[in-house]
């Protein structure tokens, strides 16, 4: 009896609204005038198609189509990397440079002009420079300061040497190719310096997965390389603020000045922020989880660091890279916020950032053996610089040649780190299309080494080194 009633009652209500509807949708043509009446709406239209065509065309739908197809490609090309022994993100490199000019602009270029049209370029700039600061918070929250302090001594001398060695020689190589390749009127102290950096960076989140998914995180050997690494991107990240303090700043004085604003904000993030965040409670509650009053906090630094950083005339990723660099050191905690971020950033967003990269990765400006050949020389150059620079520290502190090498072959691992670091230099006007195209090249290249390279080295047996022997509880990741 209940359900007919309720029956009856909705089949009433449904009938009384419905005919109130009707009445006011014949009534209100009445109020009408001429001028309302006279432009064609959309129900009227008598071209459907011009219709469905003016929808694509719509900022939206345009961008979730390319959001789509470069989903699609980087996880295609992600794991075809992954069954050949190579990392994901060299194939979701590889999909941003098939997307862009170098093969879809060739193939197709009437639809790689509608996919990727000028005027939409700017969203995926904002887009992906949103995934780049979470990604570079992630990185700082995945740095391990004890495990850094626990293996000073090698770590700093590595890690340095990995710097020093492939800065100078890059810094050396812009010497020879500064006439040729620079833009005008770029100084060639920004021009050298900007290759330097490029060169004599590590892709630590890169090597941190491959030295897991190898199972050597466990190991001695394992340790120290993600210690040297963790190290080496403090630096890199350090000196690469300083060159964009100087390319920014113009002069002598305004170089020193925006290095005094740096130094500061860098000490106020440090000796403020950081013990404030600290103080704020516990973020975890007793059974692990994040507390939810602790998220938006975290995130608004991650924010207020980014916009000091850019506002001061550094880059916002070096903010982003500092925010998670100064959390709370409990490890569940940097865990957990690492993995909130990284299934936005990573998944999401960073794909973004290598179509945006190979969009200006134009492997046709390589047209000739002799631009070819400076490629080649580029990025036997990097490799040797740190490579051997990295495996030469290594065996001067007391490391077996074997572990040393091995040190080596993943210190040389650039990836993403390396593409971000030319990126900027390419937007700050600092490389050539054909420079940056070479320096593209060069970061794939010596990141798909570093498989191989272990590879090759696991047929020589590595060796228990005194340093390694005495690994302390704390530089265990």
């Amino acid at each position: 009896m209940n359900r007919q009633r309720e029956t009856g009652i909705y089949v009433a209500v449904a009938a009384i609204f419905t005919t109130l509807i009707v009445l006011l949708l014949r009534a209100g043509p009445r109020l009408e005038t001429t001028a309302l009446a006279a432009p064609a709406t959309l129900a009227t239209s008598p071209d459907f198609w011009a219709t469905l065509r003016a929808g694509w065309h719509t900022p939206a739908a345009l961008l979730l189509a390319q959001l789509l197809v470069i989903l699609l490609a980087a996880r295609l090309l992600g794991s075809l990397c992954r069954r050949v022994g190579q990392p994901a993100v060299v194939g979701e490199m590889a999909a941003g440079i098939l997307l862009g000019p170098s093969l879809l602009g060739r193939v197709w270029p009437v639809g790689a002009a509608a996919l990727f049209p000028p005027s939409s370029l700017d969203n995926i700039r904002v887009l992906s420079q949103m995934g780049l600061m979470l990604f570079m918070f992630a990185v700082g929250l995945d740095l391990d300061w004890r495990a850094i302090r626990g293996k000073a001594r090698q770590a700093v001398v590595i890690s340095h040497a990995s710097i020093l060695v492939p800065f100078t020689l890059g810094l050396g190589l812009a010497y020879g190719l500064y006439a040729e390749f620079a833009p005008a009127g770029v100084p060639f102290a920004a021009f050298g310096l900007f290759l330097g950096t490029a060169m004599s960076v590590t892709a630590f989140p890169v090597l941190a997965r491959i030295v897991r998914e190898r199972g050597l995180h466990t190991t001695p050997l394992g340790s120290l390389v993600l210690t040297c690494a963790a190290a080496d991107d403090v630096t890199a990240w350090v000196i690469l603020a300083a060159v964009i303090a100087l390319v920014r700043a113009g002069s002598a004085g305004s170089t020193l000045g925006l290095v005094a604003l740096t130094v500061a904000y860098a000490g106020l993030m440090v000796g403020v922020v950081r013990p404030l965040l600290a103080r704020l409670g516990r973020p975890l509650t007793a059974g692990g989880k994040l507390r939810r009053a602790a998220l938006p906090t975290f995130f608004l630094t991650l924010i207020a660091s980014a916009f000091v950083a850019e506002a001061i005339g550094i880059h916002a990723l070096f903010g982003a890279f500092l925010a998670g660099a100064i959390m709370p050191p409990d490890g569940r905690l940097r865990e957990l916020l690492s993995g909130k971020v990284q299934d936005v950033a990573v998944l999401l967003l960073l794909p973004l950032f290598f179509v945006l990269a190979g969009l200006r990765t134009q492997l046709g400006l390589l047209n000739s053996a002799y631009l070819w050949g400076m490629c080649a020389l580029i990025t036997a150059v990097a490799v040797a610089g740190k490579l051997l620079g990295s495996a030469l520290a290594a065996r001067l502190v007391g490391i077996a040649w074997p572990d040393s090498l091995r040190i080596g072959v993943l210190m040389n691992t650039r990836g993403l780190m390396g593409i971000v670091i030319l990126n900027i230099g390419y937007d700050l006007g600092i490389l050539s299309p054909a420079i940056f195209t070479m320096m593209v090249v060069m970061a794939l290249g010596t990141t798909c080494m570093t498989g191989p390279g272990l590879n090759l080295l696991a047929r020589w047996p590595a060796s228990e080194t005194e340093a390694a022997a005495e690994k302390p509880a704390s530089a265990r990741i």
